[in-house]
């Protein structure tokens, strides 16, 4: 057997310069006997073993003692109103017994999990919860959330490694997704002996609950018994034999050639899988934060191999570049030749070049990345090469459902891949047919919002419903509209105008009627109210607003309330949009904003969103949710406001339901899935109350391609 003595090991690792996997965690776990570990929260304990040592560490009798985090925070406790008593070992116990039945429930969890329940019923691991600080009404002032491990081999040797972690690690990386890590030698001279020896006796004193403000008990007997009989302790060298090639095949898949690259997780290896088998064809449909920019790069690398051109489409100036940038960093290594079109950039046009860039051959890998309207312009679809040689990927692919932006599937291509978190188009079938049809249908299974946030790569969320009034004024108004309405229907019965000038009358009406909802005066003050009520200095939010006008006014309305770092961020707004979000990600704030962050901008520091906007169109609603809902270190939860106007009405008039119908059934599928669901108790029976079948209505709405103009050519 090995010694930890015989291993050479450096002060201190870093990625991406050093295998951290490799060259200090795994050879340390494969020589010792011991292996002591605060690991964050309970989840995160899956993780906290090394998989390709973990035979080796248990036939040398080896023992683990991991001390990990209540399940909850206190952010998640305040959200939902629900707390649980740190004094009670059953109250907790509860919770990490739920938290385990989700790691069961989660594909890319569940044998990791099996793994660990059946190591906990051999005696091999002990795991105990702390947390730090007095406990007040029942609740842990803070988490426990030091980052120490601790090796020892039979002879007395020991490794100490103190570092930053990711405690919420999104998928199986050979080295837990430590960034970094300082380590100490006991044989290493005597103030290296004296620095293990110290985080040995504090590693005790937790353990023991011996040491000052902190609380530890054991792991309480109703999750221990979860877990026991989770156990399959005759298989689980199996289990990991399968966890380590499912490692390998996610390296495989990895587009960074670099040691220590980005793999992808396990949602994203089995998409990928699928993709291929169906003959590389397919759309991935994953939840907005989920990855799907990644997933695609994964794809992309796989097909430079085959010496395939690559052309990606991308339905904004802003995606363009920022799938620019992306490209350039993961493939440089490789020599990529990248050729722009759209977005300001005509040099395509020139000399044949689109021509030739997109012919066969071998050489540095080919990537032209167009916007959706230049892609589908003549012009375009004239220069460009086509035949089994071209990948296309389309990200937002719903985006191409639009008539002009179907021009693009004339294109002759081999592999195809599209991207998008809801490639349904709303009140399009014939587009979303021709979307299906060219790119082969979803590959199966979808990766839902509550698929990532129980795999980790979503945060869980807190939904707040506010209800308010149309004022006296905008409620005479909405009346006498409806009642033009009932008019304009009564006259259409029998009526010698043409169909088409009727439906042109009544939509015209319906749309003035849907901007006094649009423009209800109560939304400014209820965005005051939230924001000045919850709103702490450094945190990052975003105010979504449905015009110019209504962004004006919540703008100048929250700056006379007193809230500073107000930042605005739309089409028309003055200044450079980069550098105002690279500010606000920097330093927090507010962020008031007209749609033009519902696509393709990814702040992963916002944590909570005030939706002011009405849509007519589901995905916008589902895009603003994912916005916060991005993976971020100093985020454990995010939180949603959303402000529903509920005019009064004739519950027997079906065009005045239209208006509360689409959004109503949004809402309460949202605040099905948060961690507080009681939230949409007064939603679901107000639908009930109207006779609203609320799940039919779920993908009710107009898709709106307005934004499929481009400006620039």
């Amino acid at each position: 057997m090995a010694s930890l003595a015989d291993i050479q090991l450096k002060q201190a690792y870093h990625k991406p310069e050093d295998d951290i996997a490799g060259a200090f965690y795994l050879p340390c776990m494969a020589a010792a006997h011991a292996y002591d570990r605060a690991v964050g929260y309970f989840s995160s304990a899956i993780y906290a073993l090394a998989w390709p040592s973990l035979r080796e560490f248990v036939e040398n009798q080896g023992r683990i003692r991991l001390i990990c985090s209540p399940v909850l925070s206190d952010d998640d406790v305040n959200a939902m109103a629900v707390g649980y008593s740190a004094r009670d070992d059953d109250a907790q116990g509860t919770l990490i017994k739920e938290e385990f039945r989700r790691l069961l429930a989660t594909p890319g969890t569940v044998k990791p999990a099996k793994v660990l329940a059946s190591l906990v019923a051999l005696n091999v691991i002990d795991i105990r919860v702390a947390w730090v600080g007095d406990v007040a009404g029942g609740k842990p002032k803070r988490l426990f959330h030091d980052k120490l491990g601790i090796f020892e081999d039979v002879a007395g040797n020991a490794v100490a490694f103190k570092g930053s972690m990711n405690e919420t690690w999104p998928g199986l990386a050979l080295d837990g997704n430590l960034e970094s890590v300082d380590v100490y030698l006991s044989w290493a001279g005597e103030r290296e002996l004296a620095r293990v020896a110290d985080e040995q006796a504090y590693f005790v004193r937790l353990w023991d609950n011996q040491f000052p403000g902190v609380t530890t008990i054991p792991l309480p007997e109703v999750a221990r018994d979860a877990l026991v009989t989770a156990a399959d302790p005759e298989h689980w060298r199996e289990l990991v034999e399968e966890i380590c090639i499912e490692i390998q095949t996610a390296t495989r898949w990895s587009p960074e050639a670099r040691p220590n690259g980005r793999a992808p997780r396990a949602h994203q290896v089995a998409a990928l899988d699928a993709w291929e088998t169906r003959g590389r064809r397919g759309i991935f449909e994953h939840a907005t934060g989920s990855g799907k920019t990644f997933t695609a790069l994964c794809a992309i690398k796989d097909s430079f191999a085959r010496n395939e051109v690559v052309l990606v489409l991308v339905p904004s100036d802003l995606l363009l570049r920022q799938w620019a940038t992306e490209l350039r960093t993961t493939f440089d290594s490789l020599g990529i030749r990248l050729l722009l079109c759209g977005g300001g950039h005509s040099d395509w046009k020139e000399d044949g070049r689109l021509r030739a860039w997109t012919r066969t051959g071998s050489g540095a890998p080919r990537l032209v990345l167009a916007t959706m309207q230049t892609a589908s312009s003549i012009g375009f679809l004239a220069a460009c090469r086509g035949g089994p040689h071209l990948f296309l990927v389309a990200d937002e692919v719903h985006r191409l459902g639009a008539p002009q932006s179907r021009r693009v599937f004339e294109l002759d291509t081999g592999p195809r891949l599209g991207l998008s978190a809801t490639p349904v188009r709303s009140g399009d079938p014939a587009g979303t047919a021709a979307i299906f049809e060219y790119f082969d249908g979803v590959v199966p299974p979808p990766f839902t919002l509550v698929d990532a946030i129980r795999a980790g790569t979503l945060t869980p969320y807190a939904y707040n419903v506010r209800r308010v009034c149309l004022d006296a004024e905008e409620q005479e108004d909405w009346n006498r509209l409806s009642k033009e309405i009932r008019k304009q229907m009564a006259r259409s019965i029998g009526a010698k105008t043409s169909e088409a000038d009727l439906e042109l009358r009544l939509k015209m009406l319906l749309i003035r009627r849907a901007r006094i909802v649009k423009n209800a005066r109560q939304k400014v003050e209820a965005a005051v109210t939230t924001v000045t009520s919850a709103y702490k200095r450094g945190q990052h939010w975003i105010v979504y607003c449905d015009d110019q006008v209504q962004l004006a006014a919540v703008r100048d309305a929250l700056r006379s309330a007193g809230c500073a770092d107000i930042f605005e961020y739309h089409t028309a707004m003055t200044g450079d949009p980069r550098r105002t979000l690279d500010l606000f990600e920097a330093q927090g704030g507010i962020v008031v904003s007209i749609r033009c962050l519902d696509e393709g901008v990814d702040i992963p520091a916002v944590s909570h969103a005030l939706i002011l906007a009405s849509s007519k169109n589901p995905r916008e609603f589902i895009q603003r949710r994912g916005r916060v809902l991005r993976k971020s270190p100093a985020k454990s939860i995010s939180h949603v406001y959303d402000v529903l106007v509920t005019p009064l009405f004739d519950p027997d008039e079906p065009p005045a339901l239209a208006i509360l119908e689409g959004e109503l059934a949004r809402a309460i599928e949202f605040g099905t899935h948060a961690i507080n669901p009681g939230c949409i108790t007064d939603l679901q029976r107000l639908a009930i109350e109207h006779g609203l079948d609320w799940t039919r209505l779920l993908n009710s709405g107009i898709e709106d391609d307005e934004n499929d103009k481009e400006p620039h050519e």
